[in-house]
């Protein structure tokens, strides 16, 4: 009588397996149920399977995983689980188990995904430097190359690039350059009117483009226009293959696409970068000349204030923004992935990157002019 209460029974109803459990279900009894269970799932697969447990007095912990493993069983074998009568105290600890199992999961799948994540971008990050530290290296050791040996520059290329960059950009460069330095004078003038000053606009004007504003927006321009136009010709033959072509056929991409490009943009640059300065100046001369001052006052002025150093300290920013603005688009260019918005992401990420490193690059060179005294 003690056997039967402490054993389950099993039945078959057809494709139906019915698990009776008896009054007493611990962890003995419920080591035996199991085996039996495992046995008569393997040798038949049953569609549905019942637990009634209305006879179900007295359960420890190990009753209760047996409910919840016979109907894990099911769901991974895609059989239907029903359970009869099971007692609320019984149905309050196997919901609370599953609870905190699900809970439990969620948060693991969480921390798994926080993980990774942190994993990913690090993997990212440490790929993305290797990548730079590679492109650096190779078009340092082209760019040397091809300036000792100048016949290996595709000059036909550069003078393209040249022209596309400099001469094609010449109308935006000397209109903002123009409204630039007539906003500037317009603006200053108003505070040294109250001392009488204006005529010192023309040191302001002269000296603020020449050895900053000049080279800095003439780069700004040519980051958005050019360098988003480098990063998206070369994604665009990267996204269609014509990159790893090149590289099958034996002709390494940076000498072939970024040194002309390169050369172009160091030649272009510099030479916008004046027509800014002119144009500028241009511009603070009509403002200064409607306040009443002849303009051979407003030249000797400009002469005063802006030194050879001045002129040559621009120019030299410029030569380098010129190098950051074609590298970086080039660069973004080549690591452009595969998809419909990838050429337009590496472009975006051009111009953002560029504009930047150009005003990273000018904030060390007004420390360095600081301490140079220049």
């Amino acid at each position: 009588m003690e056997s039967n209460q402490r054993q389950s029974s099993f039945l078959w109803e057809g494709n139906t397996l019915e698990i009776h459990l008896p009054e007493i279900f611990n962890t003995q009894e419920v080591s035996i149920d199991w085996v039996s269970f495992m046995e008569l799932i393997s040798k038949n697969s049953p569609r549905n399977i019942s637990i009634f447990a209305q006879k179900l007095k007295e359960s420890d912990s190990s009753g209760i995983s047996f409910l919840k493993l016979v109907r894990t069983e099911c769901d991974s074998r895609k059989i239907q689980f029903a359970l009869h009568g099971l007692d609320e105290k019984f149905q309050y600890r196997l919901n609370i188990t599953n609870d905190d199992s699900k809970k439990y999961k969620e948060q693991l799948a969480v921390a798994l995904r926080k993980s990774e994540q942190i994993g990913k971008l690090t993997i990212d990050s440490l790929l993305e430097f290797k990548y730079l530290v590679t492109f650096t290296g190779e078009l340092t050791v082209s760019f040397w190359r091809s300036f000792l040996h100048p016949s290996k520059i595709r000059w036909k290329d550069s003078f393209r690039v040249a022209e596309s960059m400099g001469v094609n950009a010449f109308p935006i460069i000397a209109m903002i350059g123009f409204l630039l330095g007539l906003i500037m004078s317009f603006q200053s003038a108003i505070p040294m009117r109250k001392f009488g000053a204006e005529i010192f606009v023309a040191n302001l004007v002269g000296l603020s483009l020449f050895r900053e504003l000049g080279p800095l927006m003439t780069a700004f321009i040519l980051s958005g226009r050019s360098g988003s136009a480098f990063a998206a010709e070369l994604g665009t033959m990267k996204v269609s293959e014509e990159i790893d072509a090149l590289t099958t056929m034996g002709l390494p991409p940076v000498q072939f696409l970024i040194i002309p490009r390169l050369v172009a943009s160091l030649i272009v640059t510099p030479l916008l970068t004046i027509v800014f300065n002119l144009f500028g100046l241009i511009g603070g001369a009509v403002v200064l000349v409607s306040f009443g001052f002849p303009l051979i006052t407003f030249v000797n002025q400009v002469n005063i204030a802006v030194g050879l150093s001045d002129i040559l300290g621009g120019l030299l920013k410029s030569y380098f923004f010129g190098m950051i603005i074609a590298s970086i688009g080039c660069y973004r260019g080549l690591k452009t992935a595969s998809g419909a918005g990838a050429v337009g992401e590496s472009t975006t990420s051009a111009v953002v990157g560029s504009i930047i490193l150009v005003s990273i690059l000018d904030g060390i060179f007004s420390v360095l002019y600081f301490y140079l005294r220049i």
